[in-house]
């Protein structure tokens, strides 16, 4: 692979795994009645949202670079409707969703990236299609984020650099990009 390809793919899974822990660590903070709250009618709950990602990260990356990323079996509706699923429920979609992700990630080679795939039948290129979804997942992770701040209030544990203290950590030791440490 060039060392373009290489790094491209290199970073993006970097940033992939960063969303995928900012969620995981927000999970860590909530109970099972926290994942179905919903500020408001027209806002999806946390389980929504993971049930939504999930559909989503199994239609687009299974089958990658061979089949249409939105397939026959999604249900993607359904994917909006209460399932009253228990944490543990959740947590395995999401990990089966973000598994199906890395997977297809890390089998890509140089010669993948220029290919076209489709997705609803229109076409886009792979580092295209990566783009799309280096948009899509954060954009989720960081309702989740929010909904659950909401509901924690001043419980809520900072998944990042602490109001009042960006000196402070721009003054540490190590590495500041949090998606390098993956």
């Amino acid at each position: 692979m060039s060392s373009l390809g290489k790094e491209f793919l290199a970073t993006a899974i970097s940033r992939l795994k960063y969303y995928k822990d900012l969620g995981d660590k927000t999970f860590e903070q909530l109970n099972d009645w926290d994942f179905h709250y919903q500020p408001n009618e027209e806002s999806n709950s946390i389980a929504i949202i993971i049930q939504h990602m999930a559909g989503n990260m199994l239609s687009r990356w299974t089958d990658f670079l061979t089949e249409d990323g939105e397939k026959n079996w999604r249900q993607r509706d359904d994917e909006f409707t209460v399932h009253e699923y228990r944490k543990h429920q959740l947590l395995e979609l999401w990990e089966k969703g973000w598994t199906c992700v890395f997977t297809a990630m890390e089998a890509l080679k140089k010669k993948d990236l220029k290919k076209t795939i489709l997705i609803r039948q229109e076409p886009l290129t792979v580092i295209d299609a990566i783009h799309r979804q280096l948009a899509h997942y954060p954009y989720h992770v960081g309702q989740i984020i929010h909904t659950a701040k909401i509901l924690k209030g001043k419980n809520w544990k900072n998944l990042s650099i602490p109001k009042e203290q960006s000196q402070v950590y721009n003054n540490e030791e190590g590495i500041k990009d949090p998606a390098k440490k993956f």
